[in-house]
């Protein structure tokens, strides 16, 4: 994500997320497994945003609960006040105290603030999810006892796009984003390289016009998320990919709103599978399918590498195609079984490395 940051596989995975059984109360998860009565206990600060926010904070504390509850661990999450560097190291700090040794953050406004706790508690671990400790130069600096872990988010854009082609057949298509920052960039120029390929290689006809590659800037202005999102539909847009937190969830509420008045169009969600975010009516969604980041198998791969002995520390990783780590909902009503045949056929060749997508502009859309 950060140019000059190694591209490291995480060594071994360990299946597909189950449900979690951990709590909020410094007390042993209750299911039992190969770690029965282990010491660790496993901590997290979230970031702005609540624990059951369908994105980076619930999916680290739904990783770290199914560990959790599999090794008898103890496991805890902390709120802050706020999100300021001095907000994120108080609770850290908190943590740390309560003698929780292995630390989780989701999200890159904790570079700073893991950047000075991995030198100030030399003897817990870290777990730095989509962002590198730094002083604030930007210049990483991960340490023996942290892991920076990052996605290939323009494969997982890529997937998304291949699979909204596929459906969609033919039409225009939008991107909303939140900031413009590294992991918001790919996931835009994955979706944009996914649509060209379906175009090319699978009979789609799908444009994406330069107006309608927007970046709000922000993550939380519901309202212009709507205002954008109803701009690009009046356009003749039928398709909107969002990248943009709550921006993109006032596009789902506009979507649901046109959809409800009997207007086609639909919303590709990101990061977890935002289906339901997007239901208007019984189990029906305006959500096509959504750009998935495997948050929650970092986190829980993280736990089981300290339990094994094999903490990663000092490594930068990338979750990518290869190790699973990225790929859209498993299932989605509003794909057909041969979309999702042919998603999966792309996939594969992800994997392969018979296909590579870029993680650079270049000539593609902002």
């Amino acid at each position: 994500m950060k140019k000059g940051i190694a591209s490291l596989m995480v060594v071994t995975l360990f299946g597909a997320l189950l449900a979690g059984c951990g709590n909020k109360s410094e007390t042993p998860s209750s299911s039992g497994g190969a770690a029965a009565g282990s010491k660790l206990k496993v901590g997290m600060v979230t970031d702005a945003g609540t624990i059951d926010d369908k994105s980076f904070n619930q999916g680290t504390w739904e990783g770290i609960q199914k560990a959790a509850g599999e090794l008898k661990l103890t496991d805890k999450y902390l709120k802050p006040t706020g999100t300021t560097e001095a907000d994120y190291m108080k609770e850290i700090g908190n943590l740390y105290d309560a003698g929780f040794k292995l630390i989780m953050t989701p999200g890159f406004k904790f570079e700073t603030a893991i950047f000075k706790s991995q030198d100030k508690y030399k003897d817990a671990k870290f777990v730095l999810i989509d962002g590198s400790p730094h002083s604030g130069d930007s210049k990483p600096v991960v340490k023996e006892n942290t892991v920076s872990i990052f996605f290939a988010e323009q494969e997982s854009g890529y997937l998304a796009a291949i699979a909204t082609a596929l459906q969609i057949k033919e039409g225009e298509a939008g991107f909303i984003g939140g900031m413009e920052i590294p992991p918001v960039q790919k996931y835009n120029w994955g979706f944009q390289q996914g649509i060209q390929y379906a175009n090319d290689k699978l009979g789609t006809k799908i444009s994406l016009k330069k107006e309608n590659v927007v970046y709000q800037g922000s993550f939380d202005n519901v309202a212009a998320g709507a205002q954008l999102a109803a701009q690009m539909f009046d356009r003749g847009v039928k398709v909107i990919f969002c990248a943009a937190g709550g921006v993109g969830v006032g596009a789902i509420n506009e979507t649901k709103t046109r959809v409800s008045a009997g207007k086609a169009v639909w919303i590709v969600g990101v990061d977890a599978d935002q289906y339901t975010d997007g239901v208007y009516q019984g189990d029906k969604s305006v959500v096509l399918t959504s750009a998935m980041k495997k948050v929650n198998q970092a986190a829980y791969d993280m736990v089981k590498a300290e339990i094994e002995g094999n903490f990663p520390g000092g490594k930068t990783l990338t979750f990518d195609s290869k190790s699973d780590g990225v790929g859209i909902p498993v299932k989605n009503p509003n794909l057909s079984e041969d979309t999702v045949k042919k998603v999966g056929e792309v996939f594969d060749k992800l994997k392969s490395g018979e296909i590579k997508v870029a993680a650079e502009q270049g000539s593609l859309i902002k």
